[in-house]
Order: structure tokens, then sequence, then C-alpha cells
């Protein structure tokens, strides 16, 4: 015989240990923001646009969920998070490039594909670039605060805002717009790639006095998000692209503070930072 026989599965196999429900809970909601990625890109080239949109959102939405799900449930594995950053190349790369495309951006002709695959390919870069600094222990402690470029999820609700303004009356959909969005397109997939600190808000705290005040805030703007969707996507957007100089801004003055330490000030930050990161990687990312 040239191969052996495979041994018989149940006697001389290897037993299969059962799995907690909870430990599927998360992948199951990755796999279901897959779909419903894959579901928006149906709908644009069926001409359903604005379902098309709000699958993409609905996607980004639970594709953000499902890590901290995880955590919260102590269901994180090494699995779990390959799978969500390969679903997150679909749900914040590919999906939104070509809803855009299917909408717009396909009036613009070779151009319009070009920026389309352009953004796609710059999400699956900085998706890369995450992992890799995600990995880096010897990054200072302080720049944890801090994405470089960018962040996948920003950048795929970015990337529409030429649809949002469509959608409220801004403009009719041309060549000459069409052009202006692969423009726009372009640019949001530099902002992916580049490296401008984009500050984070991970370490963000909150006073007790301004609890209140702040959930109030996110109420209404949760109740303006649901009656006006895309004029609130759309000033949203605004607003973040003008808050990206800032951080910048902020993220230089904080490097010129640190550099400025003396050098027993930068250990012993660097040794906080070691043991925050130690108590966290005890629960790694799904």
């Amino acid at each position: 015989m040239v191969f052996r026989p495979f041994p018989p599965h149940g006697r001389g196999g290897p037993r299969i240990r059962e799995i907690p429900l909870r430990m599927v809970l998360p992948n199951l909601i990755t796999v279901l923001a897959i779909c419903a990625g894959l579901s928006g890109i149906r709908f644009a080239f069926e001409g359903r646009f604005e379902t098309a949109v709000a699958m993409v959102l609905f996607a980004a939405f639970l594709d953000g969920i499902d890590g901290r799900l995880a955590r919260m449930m102590k269901a994180t594995s090494k699995f779990g998070a390959q799978m969500d950053s390969l679903a997150d190349i679909v749900n914040f790369g590919v999906a939104p490039a070509l809803v855009l495309y299917a909408f717009l951006l396909d009036r613009a002709g070779s151009p319009g594909w070009i920026a389309a695959l352009l953004f796609a390919i710059a999400c699956g870069l900085r998706l890369a670039r995450f992992n890799v600094l995600d990995e880096d222990l010897e990054r200072p402690a302080w720049q944890e605060e801090y994405f470089v470029g960018v962040p996948a999820p920003a950048g795929a609700v970015l990337v529409l805002l030429p649809v949002y303004l469509a959608f409220i009356g801004v403009y009719q959909p041309d060549r000459i717009t069409a052009f202006a969005a692969s423009a726009f397109t372009v640019l949001a997939a530099f902002l992916l790639v580049s490296r401008l600190p984009v500050y984070s808000g991970k370490k963000l705290r909150v006073r007790r006095d301004r609890v209140m005040p702040l959930i109030l805030a996110v109420a209404l703007l949760l109740l303006l998000l649901f009656s006006y969707p895309w004029h609130t996507l759309s000033a949203g957007i605004i607003a973040y692209l003008l808050f990206l100089p800032l951080s910048a801004r902020a993220y230089a003055k904080r490097a010129q503070v640190e550099e400025a330490k003396p050098a027993e000030e930068k250990a012993a930050d660097a040794e906080a930072g070691v043991d925050i990161e130690t108590d966290e990687s005890a629960e790694p990312k799904a």
C-alpha cells in the first residue's frame, strides 16, 4: 500500500471536547456581521442603496461589539481573534467600497473603480499594521492612547459621506460628482494608511458630575441618528474630519512633554504601561 489507512474516528482518533456556548456566541456575531456586509453589497447592486448603507453600518456595529462581548463573557480565543480580523477587511474595506462604487463611482469609469480598489487595499494594510502594533510591547504606554492613522471602522463610515450627502439632497449623482467622490475615496484611503495620530479615547475617564450630562448627550445623539440618520452621519463625519488636525496637534504637544521628562519618570511610566498591558493581556482580543 502506498498510503497508510486513516485511523477510524471515535476509537483511534482524538476525542473532541465539548465547547461552551458562550465561546461560540461571539464568533456567531462575527459571522452575522459578515453576512450583513455582503448583503449590503447585494442590495447596492439591486439599487436599494439606503438598505445597502444601513446593512454596512449594521455590519460595522456588529463587528465592533463581538470582541467586547467576548471579553465580557470571558470567551476570547485565538480563533476568534483571527476570524474577527478577517471579517474586518470585508465589513470595513470591501463592502463600503463596492456600495459606493455601485451608487456613484461607476459613473467615473476606471478612475472610480481604481479609487474603490485603493480603499479596500488600504483597509487591509491598515488592519495588518494594527495587528502588528497591537503586539509591540516596546511601544511607550502613552502612545497607546492614539491610533496610527484613521481606524478601519471610522474609515468605513467616513468613505460613505458622498452617499449620505446625496440622500439628503445636497447634490445629484452625475459624472462630475463621481470624479469628486473618487478623489475623496482616495483621500480616505490615504488617511487609513497614514501615520496621522488619531486619539482613540480608550483611556478616557469621565468625572462623576459629568456622567448624567454625558448620558443625556448620548441619548440625544441616538435620537437624532434614528430620526435624521443621513443628516446626523454627515454632520458627524464632517466634525470627525475637523477633529483630525486637533488630534495630531495634541499628539505633538504630548510628545514634547514626554521627551522633556527625566529618564527616571520615563522608566516609571514604561513600567506602569507594562503592568497595564499584562493585566489586559489576560483576556486577549477576540
